[in-house]
């Protein structure tokens, strides 16, 4: 039998298919608990990795994500998400996905084998010495994530690499290793369930511990978000009323003046002019609780 655990048998797998549903759904209810609780030991490995993707963002630079199928897919969510929640550009967070983008309407397997494609991939992400890129790959030892990370390590960049086993070859070429001891899967080898759960939990940990570093959360809420739909510019109003101590046609009228820029209408709501609000932000390096402080 493969001694990885994300192709071993879970202990509660024999006879699976042969219980009721409700049996079925408390297993894996458990599984997942199982999974999200391998992220404890992790802890530091993440904050590790929060705080060098913040270093390189905050530098002008890049962070960028890469893996392939499932793992890949975590990957793939929580770059997208950096956006609209912390307002971060997405030509600041390229995603290298094995296949490209006709993999995320027909998954096949083989592209996660392709070396060659790779290593194009890199070539065309634009990450160079300085950046980071997080690898993810539930075994470790899928070759297009291992070809990334040794590309990306010669180019100078920091490489985070987050699997589901160790020892393995991802973690051995990350220069910070997040390993994330899932259990096997109920359904032996499916690592969209258990492992993929661990490593979504892990990403989000991630980006939102650089999130908080470069000052785009304050008190829980995302000050930095871009309000792009009704949705947003509703929250946004929340946000600016909430942390200003003022009424919504306050918050609103602040936005108004700021182009719909939350962190800056905090200030203006407060009294400031837009452009001393964004200055004020320059030199506190984009964090609001110092100027609040000062407001008090």
């Amino acid at each position: 039998m493969d001694p990885r655990p994300t192709e071993q048998r879970h202990p509660s797998a024999p006879g699976l298919h042969l219980r009721p549903s409700a049996q079925i759904g408390a297993l894996f209810v458990q599984a997942q608990t199982d999974a999200i609780a391998s992220l404890s030991a992790a802890l530091p490995a993440v904050e590790a990795a929060a705080q060098a993707a913040a270093a390189a963002l905050r530098r002008g630079g890049k962070l960028g994500y890469a893996g392939a199928g499932s793992s890949g897919l975590m990957a793939l969510a929580d770059a997208l998400e950096l956006a609209g929640t912390f307002g971060i550009p997405p030509d600041r967070t390229p995603v290298l996905f094995a296949g490209g983008a006709s993999a995320l309407l027909h998954m096949r397997g083989d592209v996660e084998d392709d070396a060659d494609a790779a290593a194009h991939d890199f070539r065309r992400s634009g990450l160079s010495q300085g950046d980071v890129l997080a690898v993810v790959s539930a075994s470790g030892s899928t070759p297009y994530a291992l070809t990334v990370a040794q590309v990306a390590r010669a180019a100078g960049v920091t490489v985070v690499g987050i699997a589901n086993v160790a020892p393995s070859g991802l973690l051995e070429r990350a220069d910070i290793g997040v390993h994330l001891a899932t259990l096997p899967e109920l359904v032996a080898g499916s690592t969209r369930l258990g492992a993929a759960t661990a490593q979504k939990a892990a990403l989000n940990l991630m980006s939102v511990l650089m999130g908080i570093e470069l000052g785009h959360v304050h008190d829980g809420f995302m000050v930095n978000v871009q309000a792009d739909n009704a949705k947003l510019v509703g929250r946004a109003a929340r946000i600016v009323a909430d942390v200003a101590r003022v009424d919504d046609a306050a918050a609103k009228a602040a936005l108004a003046q700021t182009g719909g820029a939350v962190k800056p209408a905090i200030l203006v709501a407060q009294g400031r002019s837009p452009d001393d609000a964004e200055q004020a932000l320059r030199q506190s390096g984009g964090h609001l609780a110092p100027l609040l402080a000062a407001e008090q």
